[in-house]
């Protein structure tokens, strides 16, 4: 039995070199743990989220805040939208959190933030954490194509 969903074949889904983006996602956590350093544990998310956004750009990365992602249903947009944290360098999605812990929910949320936008990556950071690195997931999309990826 193949691994693959039912949708999926072998040859429409390859697995991306981590190595395309690695240089992003270190530089994104270097700047996530410049934040937490800074501030610490037990604030708001979106006090992290702006931080984020200034230490993204004192690094000189490229990113999005809050992009509008619509929901489509057998063919049909949806009104509701999901919106999510960040994407830098059109190919990571980070999802910022300040929970007591992460659930297997916000992992699944990141999961799909990934497969709508086709990024790449994913990064979720936990800041309500004593070490940063504790509270950080780091997720590969399964269904991003190899020759469309974002690189």
């Amino acid at each position: 039995m193949s691994p693959w969903c039912a949708d999926c074949t072998w040859h429409s889904v390859m697995p991306i070199d981590p190595s395309t983006f690695n240089d992003t996602t270190r530089i994104i956590l270097a700047a996530a743990i410049e934040v937490h350093r800074t501030l610490g544990p037990g604030l708001l998310e979106s006090i992290y989220l702006q931080c984020l956004h200034w230490e993204f750009a004192a690094r000189n990365l490229n990113f999005v805040v809050q992009r509008p992602i619509p929901i489509i249903y057998k063919g049909t947009t949806l009104d509701g939208r999901y919106y999510v944290d960040l994407i830098v360098e059109d190919l990571v999605v980070v999802e910022v959190k300040s929970v007591a812990g992460l659930l297997p929910v916000h992992q699944s949320q990141t999961l799909t933030y990934m497969r709508l936008t086709e990024c790449a990556a994913g990064l979720l950071i936990n800041f309500n954490v004593p070490r940063l690195m504790d509270g950080v997931k780091r997720l590969l999309n399964p269904r991003v194509n190899r020759a469309d990826a974002r690189i």
